[in-house]
Formats: structure tokens, C-alpha cells, sequence
């Protein structure tokens, strides 16, 4: 009979036990309830021992103060979270920092001051995130990421990227500011960690307010006029598209305002007469 209703044999003389005698907790149970309903039915396993010991002066193993509970539907009433406190505990973890940059996007002098943020691409029913980073001064697009979701990985493979992009004529990101807005991966420890391992500046728009960031707002509009990206039918594709667009952004797309030259060429061009 065991075997046909799938049940342990302990388990069925257990069963037979407790039903031959079913009075057998009635008296714990009084008493727990006693002190259950005197804590206006918010106490729990560890209150109640605590009170049996201090105000009645019974030890009881909380195992069987447990099962007694569960036996009888003794259910604490779950406390609502503290609203607050959650805030609280939201502002430690992720945290803002001043607008340093100030929107003073006329900088002099390259590989000083760098913006960064991430941007949606639609394509074949599909949706990726590009990250990008992108020189102030000479507009020259310093690294970059695309990934098919939205994780911490798409902020700190970009940052990465940076580290290990040898075109750029740097001995170490020390003292380069890098703005960006308030997203949560500007905010996120991770992130913050990183920066200041590098001895980087971190700035950060103010709340709601785009135009902070501008210079990452001209790049991505250019970049969604120019590329057809929501002809792409895979990630690869894609991928590749945005290769060959940024590289033809640095080396090759002459710009009015960089004296008619290209990213790299008005970097090179400062650098030079610095």
C-alpha cells in the first residue's frame, strides 16, 4: 500500500503515531498560542521560544515549537518593507556624482575630456545596445560595444575596449574626465570601481536632462542617418555594420567644424601644434 500511494513507510507510521493519539500537542499548542495571539499574531518561531523561556519558563526545541505551527496554521503576518529603508539602501549602492563637465563641449584639447552612453538599434524583429565613447574635443569615437542585451557587460566591455585600444596615443586614462548621464550602469558600483581604479574624472548629467550629454545625441543621430542597420538579418551583420560605419567616422568622414578634417586627423593635428 506504501508502494501504490507513493509514500514512505517512516512516513505512514509516523502518520499512524500522531493519529492514535491527536491530542498529543494540544497543551503546547494552547500555550504557544497564548503567546502567538498576545503578539497580535506577529511573533515568530524565535519570539515565541524567547517568551516561553523568559515568561513561562519552558524550554522548547524550536523544531517542535515549528511543527506546531505549521499543525495549527499559526501564520505571522508579513511585515511590508519599508519604502524608505529600500531607498535608502538604493542610494548606497548606485550613486550619482556632480555635472562637471558643465556642458562645455568646446574643448581644446584631445584625449582629455570623453562622454559615453548607450543607444537602442531595431533590426530584423530584433533589438541591440550600442555603447560608445567618444572624444569631446576631436569628436573621434575612442571605443565602443554592441551587445544583444542590456546587462553590466555592455558599460564595462566598453570600458575594456578603451583599455585596449592601442591607436590611441595614451599612456594611461589617468585624469581624463568621462561624463555620461544617470542610467543605472553609470551609477552601479561596478562602473564607479572601475573609474576610479583608473584614476579616471566621473561626470554625470543632471536628472532628465539630455542635452548634458550632447555631443553622444549628434553621434547617435548621425549614425542612425547614415547606416541602414534595420536592414541587418543578424547580430553578426550588425556588428560588422558598426565596424565599418565608426571606423569610416574616425578616418574618413570630414567634418566643417574639425577644419574640414576627420576625427583622427584634427587629434593628430592638435596634438602636434600643442
Amino acid at each position: 500500500m506504501c508502494e501504490i500511494g507513493e509514500v514512505s513507510r517512516s512516513g505512514y507510521y509516523k502518520w499512524l503515531k500522531d493519529s492514535d493519539n491527536p491530542g498529543k500537542d494540544i497543551l503546547d499548542y494552547e500555550i504557544i498560542k497564548e503567546i502567538f495571539d498576545a503578539g497580535k499574531k506577529k511573533l515568530g518561531w524565535r519570539s515565541i521560544k524567547m517568551k516561553l523561556k523568559n515568561e513561562k519558563e519552558i524550554i522548547m526545541n524550536h523544531k517542535k515549537i515549528i511543527r506546531i505551527m505549521k499543525k495549527y496554521y499559526l501564520f505571522v503576518k508579513i511585515r511590508i518593507r519599508n519604502p524608505y529603508k529600500n531607498m535608502a539602501k538604493k542610494n548606497q549602492e548606485h550613486r550619482t556624482c556632480d555635472n562637471k563637465l558643465n556642458r562645455e563641449f568646446k574643448q581644446e584639447v584631445p584625449l582629455k575630456v570623453f562622454c559615453t552612453d548607450i543607444t537602442y538599434l531595431f533590426f530584423n524583429r530584433y533589438l541591440a545596445y550600442l555603447s560608445v565613447i567618444k572624444d569631446i574635443c576631436s569628436g573621434e569615437v575612442v571605443a565602443w560595444k554592441l551587445s544583444n542585451n542590456l546587462s553590466m557587460d555592455v558599460v564595462m566591455g566598453t570600458i575594456e575596449n578603451l583599455k585596449n585600444n592601442s591607436r590611441l596615443p595614451l599612456e594611461s586614462l589617468a585624469n581624463i574626465m568621462i561624463h555620461s548621464d544617470q542610467g543605472f550602469h553609470y551609477t552601479s558600483p561596478e562602473y564607479i570601481k572601475e573609474i576610479k581604479s583608473l584614476n579616471m574624472i566621473q561626470s554625470m548629467s543632471r536628472k532628465g536632462n539630455c542635452i548634458d550629454n550632447a555631443p553622444m545625441e549628434s553621434f547617435f543621430g548621425h549614425f542612425k542617418d547614415d547606416v541602414d542597420y534595420r536592414d541587418c538579418k543578424t547580430f553578426s551583420e550588425l556588428s560588422l555594420m558598426v565596424e565599418e560605419y565608426i571606423e569610416y567616422y574616425n578616418n574618413a568622414r570630414y567634418q566643417w567644424d574639425l577644419k574640414k578634417m576627420t576625427p583622427v586627423q584634427y587629434r593628430n593635428h592638435l596634438l602636434q601644434t600643442k
